[in-house]
């Protein structure tokens, strides 16, 4: 960038992607560059651009890049005949001040508001999953006022070979092991887990007795109410506050920003297209990511959602209640939204366009022993969307499908949801009917996709 005539600024060393974000517009940046691993296997490599300053000026300022800047940027390397020829600088960049990462972190620490005594009896464990986060985590928690922290001590310091994990993503099944061990010895009330980049976060909690990961969307869900009923209190003008997520994400969101006067969006998959929406105050897709601070991060933001989290559950432990205890009145306001995933995994990546083609071609008329009520190929646009593959099916009882293909890994995915309202106070009459729903449906799905 240098060597090209750019003002070229690099972060003081590794630190999370949702500080690179935050750095973009904090710096009236024209552009930035992650190089980043993420979630993914140690082998696999690759960047993220977030696109600001004089690039983009409209409510994607900060965001990461959508088309046609994707195609242009694809165009332009594609243009270089050998990496060889580009020339380099040996020096000339400058260095980002700590002043910038503090300020982040100041941001991240203020999603909760104010501190208050509160949180110094919360005890909370945290992990970095050998990543970058565990910095900007630890700062954020004690600045919000959080004295009782545990950090997992073998995946704290960034390692690219995870050598804990098989997969260095949260929702990977025995991924948080560590953490749920930590958690019970030292009678914590929550795990955070960050993904390595940091710009995700996972959520454990003592439900009935045993330690549980949430789903993404519970997560999501808790996090959308919290927000949307703050920001109801604000008495801004009806639903100009919005609230969005992802079309494969819970459709509780959008029943939560109707019940505090707010709009809701659903956009395409990814964070992308999420963190744009005009006047978002909160967005969130089911694979754990989350924007609780679209002020300051145009992104998902392991950092602040971790801490909004801390939070949440340290005023629920000054009234004597619990996580458990909130998911279920979100359950008595708006019924039980149970959402499950299923994917098919491909060493030959030919059959993933091959099974996407065999089942818009031929859709099931029947799931979950309900017949089908809508079958809509994405690909020719769906609930005014922009044409993505991926096939959305409806049924009679009220259940969602959507299948697509992965566009991170070698899978075809099926994001599976039923609802089932509460009737009088029996949450959990409603739970178990919604599991017997999901486990016929979650079986014909698996016929459908062959696995």
């Amino acid at each position: 960038m240098t060597a090209a005539g750019h003002s070229a600024k690099l972060l003081p060393r590794m630190l999370p992607t949702p500080m690179l974000a935050f750095a973009t517009r904090a710096l009236d940046a024209d552009a930035g560059v992650m190089v980043t691993a993420s979630h993914n296997p140690p082998r696999d490599n690759g960047y993220k651009v977030y696109l600001g300053g004089r690039a983009v000026t409209d409510s994607g300022q900060g965001s990461q890049i959508v088309p046609p800047y994707d195609g242009e940027i694809a165009s332009r390397i594609k243009a270089v005949a050998s990496v060889l020829a580009v020339p380099r600088s040996e020096g000339g960049w400058e260095i980002v001040p700590d002043a910038v990462v503090d300020d982040f972190v100041h941001a991240a620490a203020a999603v909760g508001a104010a501190p208050d005594d509160r949180r110094a009896n919360t005890r909370v464990v945290i992990t970095s999953m050998h990543g970058v986060g565990s910095e900007c985590m630890q700062r954020a928690l004690a600045e919000a006022g959080f004295t009782d922290v545990h950090e997992v001590a073998e995946q704290a310091v960034p390692d690219p070979d995870f050598p804990t994990v098989a997969f260095p993503n949260p929702e990977e099944k025995g991924a948080i092991d560590l953490s749920i061990a930590l958690a019970r010895d030292v009678g914590a009330d929550v795990v955070i887990a960050n993904d390595p980049d940091a710009d995700r976060c996972a959520v454990a909690t003592m439900i009935d007795g045993e330690w549980r990961m949430l789903h993404g969307d519970v997560v999501g869900s808790l996090l959308g109410e919290r927000i949307a009923a703050h920001r109801a209190l604000l008495r801004m003008a009806p639903g100009s506050q919005v609230l969005a997520n992802s079309i494969v994400s819970s459709q509780q969101l959008k029943a939560i920003a109707a019940r505090h006067g707010h709009s809701h969006v659903s956009t395409l998959t990814g964070f992308k297209w999420i963190s744009r929406v005009p006047g978002l105050v909160f967005g969130y897709e089911e694979a754990i990511g989350y924007c609780v601070d679209p002020a300051h991060v145009r992104d998902k933001d392991g950092i602040s959602a971790g801490t909004l989290m801390a939070v949440m559950v340290a005023d629920l432990k000054a009234e004597s209640r619990t996580l458990a205890d909130a998911i279920d009145d979100l359950a008595r306001h708006y019924g039980v939204y149970l959402t499950r995933q299923v994917s098919a995994r491909y060493t030959d990546l030919s059959e993933i366009p091959a099974t996407m083609s065999r089942v818009l071609a031929s859709p099931p008329s029947e799931l979950g022993g309900h017949a089908v009520t809508a079958t809509d190929d994405m690909g020719k646009g769906f609930a005014g969307l922009l044409p993505t593959s991926g096939l959305h099916l409806a049924t009679a009882s009220g259940a969602r499908v959507i299948i697509r293909p992965s566009g991170t890994e070698p899978k075809v995915k099926a994001y599976l949801e039923v609802t089932v309202p509460v009737e009088g106070d029996d949450v959990a009459a409603a739970r178990a009917e919604a599991e017997a729903q999901m486990a016929a449906l979650e079986s014909d799905v698996r016929t459908t996709l062959g696995v």
